[in-house]
């Protein structure tokens, strides 16, 4: 199957209100060109440097998502393009996008990445670490930035009871934050093996690599 008819195939079925984020971290550019000329245009990239170097030789009206964990000394470097954020999961790095963002005269968008998983591997802070970031005067005084939503990473499971437990989690922490904070507007969850289950649990925005791109290579 080719990288255009993937992807057309899972558009077909996605409903209105969820955007698809085609993860394309490892993949060479010309697959991300095949994915633009089929008119997808939200890429989600998981190393900084990965992503750099793409913008450099893709269109500009490709809008990057950083979708990995991100170390504060790299922000620079993605600061002057990026165009959402989604996993932040501390005040001291909200401080770095701000200060970063003020440099490029901009606003970035991003999301707190809530851990939802059982798994020790996955990066994220608790909905309560989330909550006290939205009520302390530290955040009050970040211009630069914006937090337009949350973003969680399920176990990785095929027991579709967990997943969903997990996902709910997520949107009750998004719920929960809207009624002090109406400006979210983002629940990032549900990649390649579990995006149709994660919808139904209240995600409208979804990652997607394999399912478009086909198996990743990481020996390169």
């Amino acid at each position: 199957m080719s990288i255009s008819t993937n992807l057309n195939n899972i558009k077909s079925q996605l409903p209105e209100h969820v955007t698809l984020v085609a993860v394309s971290k490892t993949k060479p550019v010309s697959d991300l060109m095949e994915a633009y000329t089929a008119g997808q245009r939200i890429f989600g990239e998981n190393k900084i440097q990965e992503m750099v170097e793409k913008h450099e030789q893709m269109p500009k009206d490709v809008e990057w998502h950083m979708i990995g964990h991100v170390q504060r000394n790299k922000v620079k470097y993605m600061a002057s393009f990026v165009a959402l954020i989604h996993g932040v999961d501390n005040l001291k790095l909200l401080k770095e996008i701000n200060k970063q963002a003020q440099k490029h005269n901009r606003i970035i968008n991003c999301l707190l990445q809530i851990k939802i998983a059982s798994e020790d591997s996955k990066f994220g802070m608790t909905a309560q670490a989330a909550q006290d970031i939205f009520n302390s005067d530290d955040f009050t005084g970040l211009k630069n930035i914006k937090v337009v939503g949350v973003m969680g990473m399920a176990t990785f499971t095929d027991n579709e009871t967990q997943l969903k437990k997990e996902f709910k989690s997520l949107k009750t922490a998004f719920d929960t934050f809207n009624t002090q904070n109406s400006g979210l507007r983002i629940i990032s969850m549900g990649m390649s093996g579990d995006y149709k289950l994660a919808i139904e649990c209240g995600s409208n925005m979804i990652r997607v690599g394999s399912s478009i791109f086909g198996a990743r290579n990481y020996s390169n």
